[in-house]
């Protein structure tokens, strides 16, 4: 599995990345997470609002700063 944390850098986006580092930690779950921060790259996801969070290539949530929690839910349900 791969996450992907589409986003240029603002606290929010940092926050998401944070929380998910914490929510791949907690699963135990073996899983690359990956920041993509250029705009070139964020738009090839058709996405307009970040932070946003894209697992294995399908976007799951666009301009939500997600808790540690919610992430975890959505990580299980993969």
């Amino acid at each position: 599995m791969k996450i992907q944390i589409l986003g240029m850098g603002c606290a929010k986006c940092k926050a998401l990345h944070k929380h998910t580092q914490k929510a791949v930690e907690k699963t135990g779950l073996k899983i690359e997470v990956e920041k993509v921060e250029t705009l070139e790259e964020i738009m090839k996801f058709g996405v307009t609002s970040t932070p946003a969070l894209v697992i294995d290539g399908e976007v799951i949530s666009t301009g939500k700063l997600l808790k540690v929690p919610q992430i975890i839910e959505i990580l299980e349900a993969k």
